[in-house]
């Protein structure tokens, strides 16, 4: 082979390498154009947000923006079994034994207490959570909350129960309280329970 054309081929050579190398290039600064920085390499700040349900959300890359806050919470609402809540003798102890919590999905607003117990009464249960033996009275024809109140951890519940569902025999009476006391208390700001009017309630 004469040395014009070892020459030619090195040349052919050279620039296929050449066009080989300005490929990759290319292709790897599409992909960081389209990929962004490594994602990996960005440290956020540590603070936290406080969301409305109480939760908090963290940062992230690459933008560091906060993460969304939940659209919805899970909460608590305590009906009642009345197979959990018997004495030695068999019979009902109408006691807070017998008191079982369900959970429900709502979303978030400014009165999370409120549509807590709001809930409670309105008795939704499922047919799974009945064939589980769980119970409750609710609702009560005429029974509405009006409104809610909390102040230095007392929460002041506003009822109107304009047929006087509410009355009765004291262990009926016993585990309707129950039933509202406990699904409000799930909510750690509230420490004490004051019920308006205040004959609504009782034996």
């Amino acid at each position: 082979m004469g040395s014009g054309a070892f020459y030619s081929m090195n040349h052919k050579i050279l620039i296929i390498l050449l066009i080989l190398i300005v490929l990759a290039g290319i292709w790897l600064g599409l992909k960081f154009i389209i990929n962004g920085s490594p994602v990996d390499s960005i440290v956020c700040t540590m603070d936290a947000k406080l969301c409305s349900d109480g939760s908090y959300v963290s940062r992230i890359a690459p933008k560091c923006d906060f993460m969304a806050c939940p659209e919805t919470r899970i909460i608590k609402l305590y009906y009642y079994n009345y197979e959990l809540d018997r004495d030695e003798w068999g019979n009902t102890a109408c006691s807070r034994n017998g008191l079982v919590a369900v959970e429900r999905e709502i979303s978030i607003t400014q009165t999370p207490i409120q549509d807590a117990v709001k809930l409670l009464l309105s008795g939704e249960l499922t047919e799974e959570e009945r064939a589980q033996g769980i119970d409750t009275e609710y609702p009560l024809e005429g029974l509405l909350l009006k409104g809610a109140l909390l102040k230095d951890g007392v929460l002041t519940l506003e009822f109107d129960d304009s047929k006087n569902r509410t009355v009765g025999g004291s262990c009926r009476v016993g585990i309707l309280w129950f039933q509202i006391e406990a699904t409000a208390k799930q909510f750690p700001e509230v420490q004490h329970i004051r019920f308006l009017p205040k004959e609504i309630f009782q034996p």
